[in-house]
């Protein structure tokens, strides 16, 4: 008997993530068996994950599962799985457009979308949100392209853009664009205070917070927020607090161990000049409509989710959330917004409109870039197969 066992997978960079890519035949049909092996492929639970393809961030801790769809107009469907890494857990409850961007160019690859020369649309369905995103993927010689001079902040050099229009994704995560049908809430929350905060729901649910009313400036870096535990649990009981308002947990302590993940919670400022964590480079006063430090997992975010990009990018064109009184000088008529991450600057394409009472998202669109990096098998020890028949 071998005392390994093969498994088909994919690494792609997906956008400023970097995940795990499986076809879904080629995993185990039994939920927790599947979870198991995933886990053990990741090397988790262990803050190292030395024994996995993990990298022991978040941002790597990622994977989705891909497979061809049966529902007309939909070409594929895909899972995304948030892996923790110091805990044998992986989070499903919500979808991440990083890893999304990857996906289109996985299902072209893998031979399940046709691909048509130039620019292939494809469909998906996240089974996560059961919501529907739309990627252009460029195409040459039958594979998706990885060569353009499309940069995006967070990751070095130039490649092939992708189009992620995301419009169709308001009320992923609750059902609603705003869950408590208001665009500011007063939160009083224990511990803390009282909070004035606006959530949307659009691509992922986010909760914002001025910045200034818990003493920060809003460009901060990770290490400077990172290094203040104090900080750190007061802001996730804001952000555990709203999750249970918004009816996604039974009470505020369990969202930090059953959504650790989301919603994201995000600091938000005027736009004002600052420097790439990265490469030290200015980003300058003018160049950004606003400036905002999401934590994921609670941590900072070294740039900023893809999904994160199109609920904050909704959020600045509905007047009175947090994030639209961040900008000095709005023109609602330009077709874009423009904010200013840890990494740099992300650009969205949004145009969002009021029918009655109801806001209506009628694009939100974010350019990312995907590159294959290893394609091959990942070996599973057997032990992990015992009692399953698989």
């Amino acid at each position: 008997m071998n005392e390994m066992r093969p498994i088909k997978c994919t690494i792609f960079r997906g956008g400023t993530s970097k995940g795990l890519y499986f076809l879904k035949n080629d995993l185990p049909s039994n939920p927790e068996l599947r979870d198991r092996v995933l886990l053990s492929i990741f090397g988790s639970p262990d803050k190292r994950q030395i024994d996995g393809l993990g990298g022991a961030d978040p941002l790597t801790s990622k994977l989705a599962i891909v497979s061809p769809s049966k529902e007309k107009g939909i070409d594929i469907e895909y899972t995304f799985g948030q892996v923790a890494i110091e805990e044998a857990k992986i989070f499903y409850q919500s979808m991440c457009g990083n890893i999304t961007s990857g996906v289109g160019p996985f299902a072209i690859n893998a031979g399940i979308v046709d691909a048509k020369e130039g620019i292939t649309k494809v469909v998906m369905r996240n089974t996560n949100t059961g919501k529907k995103v739309i990627a252009e993927v460029p195409v040459k010689n039958g594979k998706a392209s990885c060569v353009g001079d499309y940069e995006i902040a967070g990751v070095s050099g130039t490649s092939a853009k992708i189009l992620m229009d995301m419009a169709g994704t308001a009320g992923a995560l609750t059902g609603s664009l705003l869950p408590t049908g208001n665009v500011k809430d007063i939160l009083t929350v224990p511990g803390v205070g009282k909070v004035e905060v606006s959530i949307v729901d659009c691509g992922a649910c986010q909760i914002y917070v001025r910045a200034k009313d818990l003493g920060l400036k809003g460009i901060e870096e990770p290490k400077e927020l990172d290094s203040q535990p104090d900080l750190l649990k007061k802001i996730e009981a804001i952000r555990a607090y709203a999750t249970h308002v918004i009816g996604l947990t039974d009470t505020p302590n369990s969202a930090s161990e059953v959504r650790r993940n989301t919603p994201h919670i995000a600091l938000i400022a005027e736009s004002q000049g600052y420097k790439n964590f990265q490469n030290g480079e200015l980003i300058p006063e003018g160049s950004v409509d606003f400036v905002a430090r999401m934590l994921f997992m609670q941590i900072m975010h070294k740039t900023y989710a893809g999904t994160g990009s199109i609920a904050i990018s909704v959020a600045s064109q509905i007047p009175g959330t947090i994030v639209n009184d961040a900008i000095k000088s709005i023109d609602m008529n330009k077709g874009y917004i423009r904010f200013g991450h840890p990494s740099g600057v992300i650009e969205v394409e949004v145009d969002v409109t009021k029918n009655e009472n109801q806001y209506v998202v009628n694009r939100a669109a974010i350019g990312r870039t995907a590159r294959m990096i290893m394609e091959g098998y990942v070996y599973v020890r057997e032990s992990v197969f015992e009692n399953y028949g698989w």
